[in-house]
Formats: C-alpha cells, structure tokens, sequence
C-alpha cells in the first residue's frame, strides 16, 4: 500500500460499474485513482444482472442521451478491454394491438431514429421460434449491446488498471471521508478528492445525505435456462416490458396496454415481472426479471414469482421450455428519480444510481461528474463524441 505521504488525485468508493466508470473518465485525464471495495471481487448488482445495455426504452430525454452515450463508450472499451459484445440490438415483440400501438408512437418520437417497426411475419422470420400467430408485429432497435457481467466487470477492473494506472484496494472497508483522508479498515489512503459510488448500500457513508432522497432497495429474481438449441438475433422483451420501460410507458398510448395487462396478467404486474431474455456464449439464456422493494429486502426467491417470468417466456417462445439450470437474486437501490448527484463537501461527490440502469447509464454519468469536479469539460476527456447534451 503507498504511502500516505503519496496522494491520489482522486479515490473512489465502490469497484462497481459506476466506480469504474469514474475512474475511466478520470484515467483518461491522466489522473492518480485508487479505488477502493469492501470485496475482493465483483459481487453485487453490478454482476446480478442481464448484462444488457439498454437504450430504447430508457426515459425520455437526458436519461435517453446517456444511453446512447454510454453504449458508444462500451464499445469503445470492449473493443480494448477484450469484453465480448455477445449480441447487439433489441426485440420487443408485441403481443397485442395496444403494444403495437405503444411500438408506433415511440418510431414518432426522436427516440425511435434508426428503430424499425416489424410485421408479425417479419418477426417470425428473423426469430423463427416465434410464432407469427400470437404477434401484433414488433419493434427492432440497434442500439443495444449486451454483455456477459460477470466476465465484462472484472476484464474492465483489469484493463483500467494495466491501461490508466488505476489502484485497486479490495478488502478495504470506508470509516470516515475528510479530504485529503480516506479512513480505511487497513490504514488511511490520501487523496484530493473522493467520490462514493455506494451502490445500495444506505447506512455506511453519509447516510444524512441519503436520506432525503427517500432511497430504497429492490429485489429482483434472475433465471438461467438451458441451451435451447436455438440462437437468438438479438435481446427479446415483450408488451410487460413496454409497459414498465419509462421511454414507452409514459407515452399516451401506454394507457390502455398497462389496462389490459392489469385485467390479464395482473400477478406479473403486481410483481413487477417483466420479461427478458438475452444469450449467453454457451448458448444458455438469461431470463428475467421481477421487482419487490423495501428498505431491507428478504433473502427468499418464492418459486411462485419465478413461474411468473417463466410463464411469460412460453408465451414468447413456445416448445418445450429449457431447463433452469441456475436461480439469483440482486439488489439495487430505487427512488423516484433515476440517479442523484450529492455534494458533501467541495471535495466530495456521492453519485447513486437509483433507476437499475447502471449498466446503460453510468459511463455517461461519470463523464458529467468528473467534468464537473475537476472543472473541465466532455471534450476534454477525449472519448467519443457525445449524442445529445449532457450537460
């Protein structure tokens, strides 16, 4: 361990994705980073998840144009950090008119550039384990990447420390932040500036800061199926997804899809069910997901909310479903905003992520709070151009 007599530039709390994607920007600033983690690998919702970079389908506006800047920054990283881009693009089949209805009134927005609108029968061509029968039609987007988690976070630790210098201190529980002192459970690290990427955890680090944004946890179940023989062209969603995704669901048309699905699928609503499935390497899908909150989140994955999801996978794809071969659950924190930015001091800047978009958003954000931080400006950390303003 350095010295306390040799200072960081900045230290940064939590080696999840929003950690490392601070210490991205930074690096590419020529910045000292150290960052620091309670674990010694990669273990919360930053690992528990799809591994899907979601764009169309984010809230409309500034969350939107950080999606789309965060998926320009993940493929550039891929590409240098050896991160498989799995497979690309999303479709969101539609099983009744009023998702359809949904589907062409986002290709009228400006979030629907470069999106496509698909019959049914171009639905089932492209994906022939769907049956054409039981579709309205669908919409294609290219914009989303997806990635295996639990390989991609820890290549991308790796790379930023081999490429920008950046010290990982794992094992290192946080006590107390007083610029230039980080207080730590092996000794006291020194650097000029701090941020804290807490994840969900509430209690440990400026939990009066917390508060007022009325942060809270969800639970979600994740699901692993069998190779089903079959490969997917892209991530598969369906009307349940259209109905949650703030991008689509707070469009007008939105209404009476979300009435129907009450009056036909009412326990996936009221357990946040969704549907997902992306494929892994190995041919296995990743199928998921629900959503129950509260501020101390049970450890029990009920097999009743599992049969949900897998309920609306069969409608998606009919046939013998797969074997689910492996069970999760994660957790993220939620409020009623999609991410916060807190200042504790001058020298200080708590960042959450409490939308469960840290994989689609976080490169985005962190390029924002180091500008802001350090008083320079997005061109100035020399990454792609950015989509729209982030600032």
């Amino acid at each position: 361990m350095p010295s306390t007599q040799e200072p960081f530039d900045l230290a940064i709390v939590g080696a999840g994705i929003l950690g490392l994607a601070h210490a991205l920007a930074a690096g590419k600033l020529g910045l000292r980073v150290v960052v620091i983690d309670r674990d010694t690998q990669a273990n919360g919702a930053s690992i528990r998840n799809f591994g899907f970079v979601v764009v169309s389908g984010e809230e409309r506006g500034v969350v939107w144009q950080r999606s789309m800047r965060s998926r320009d920054v993940w493929l550039e990283v891929a590409a240098k950090a050896r991160i498989d881009v799995i497979h690309r693009g999303t479709t969101i089949a539609a099983r009744r008119p009023e998702a359809l209805a949904v589907i062409e009134a986002f290709l009228k927005t400006e979030m629907g550039e470069g999106c496509e609108l698909l019959s049914a029968t171009a639905l089932a061509r492209r994906q022939p384990q769907l049956d054409a029968s039981n579709f309205a039609g669908a919409l294609w987007s290219p914009h989303e990447l997806r990635v295996e988690s639990r390989d991609a976070i820890p290549r991308l630790a790796s790379w930023l420390a081999s490429e920008h210098g950046v010290e990982f201190r794992r094992e290192t529980a946080v006590r107390a932040i007083a610029p230039p002192v980080i207080e730590t459970s092996r000794g006291p690290i020194r650097a000029a500036k701090t941020i804290v990427c807490p994840g969900d955890d509430l209690a440990t680090l400026f939990p009066e800061r917390i508060a007022p944004y009325k942060v809270t946890r969800c639970k979600l179940h994740m699901l692993r199926l069998a190779d089903p023989g079959f490969r997917l062209q892209s991530t598969l969603m369906s009307d349940l997804s259209i109905a949650r995704y703030a991008g689509f669901a707070a469009l007008p048309e939105a209404a009476a899809l979300r009435k129907r699905l009450e009056a036909e699928q009412n326990a996936a609503i009221d357990n946040g069910v969704h549907l997902i499935v992306v494929q892994s390497a190995d041919g296995s899908l990743v199928v998921g997901d629900s959503h129950h909150y509260a501020p101390t989140p049970d450890p029990f994955a009920p097999d009743d909310v599992d049969e949900i999801i897998l309920d609306e996978y069969r409608r998606v794809l009919p046939g013998a479903q797969p074997k689910v071969i492996a069970r999760w659950t994660g957790t993220y924190a939620s409020a009623d905003r999609t991410m916060f930015v807190d200042t504790p001091s001058a020298d200080i800047r708590l960042v959450m992520i409490t939308g469960g978009n840290g994989a689609s958003t976080s490169f985005a954000i962190a390029e924002e709070v180091i500008a802001e931080l350090f008083g320079t400006s997005a061109a100035d950390l020399k990454f792609l151009p950015a989509r729209g303003k982030l600032f």
